[in-house]
């Protein structure tokens, strides 16, 4: 660390951090497109998804979507963390209300990213498409005024054999969901 030329004392220099503004780090196959959300007096308009030839525009991976989804999310709700090892099952989500606090853990045996964790802030207000690949672990945190998910998976849900694997919410830690206090 760089010297200090103001003088602190001793406690305040002994607790002191400073904020770092490094790039985030990538996960092999995730991707995020921000979205245009065209606003006027009257409401809003904002295309989803647009699909052609078997793929969503601006992903350069195959994606048939097999079943699309909402989901309500109460104020400071925890949903965390889900996996498909059964089939692949990818997802594409878009935050159209609210915001989510979204963590994505590389969990998949043999990927060049495995064991690494990236953060997400998904919000209405500047909505964009989250793609996750099978064998990511996610899950979010609402914001406080809850939030409402829209998505997309190229696999349909089986009540019969679920292929939705559950990690424990603090799997990967406690502090991932904490308040950011700074």
């Amino acid at each position: 660390m760089k010297a200090l030329k103001i003088p602190l004392t001793p406690e305040a220099r002994a607790a002191l951090s400073f904020q770092r503004y490094d790039a985030p780090p990538e996960i092999a196959g995730v991707r995020f497109t921000p979205l245009r959300k065209h606003r006027a007096l009257e409401g809003a308009f904002m295309e989803y998804l647009r699909l052609t030839g078997g793929k969503v525009e601006g992903f350069d991976t195959p994606f048939e979507v097999r079943q699309v989804s909402v989901s309500w999310a109460a104020p400071g709700r925890i949903n965390a963390f889900h996996v498909h090892p059964k089939e692949v099952q990818d997802e594409v989500w878009c935050v159209v209300e609210g915001t989510l606090l979204v963590w994505l853990v590389d969990v998949r045996e043999g990927s060049s990213t495995r064991g690494v964790r990236r953060r997400y802030v998904l919000s209405g207000e500047e909505p964009g498409l989250l793609y996750i690949p099978s064998g990511v672990a996610h899950g979010y945190r609402a914001g406080p005024e809850g939030a409402v998910l829209l998505y997309a998976m190229n696999n349909q849900f089986n009540p019969e054999d679920p292929n939705e694997g559950r990690l424990p919410w603090d799997f990967f830690g406690a502090e991932l969901w904490e308040e950011d206090r700074g």
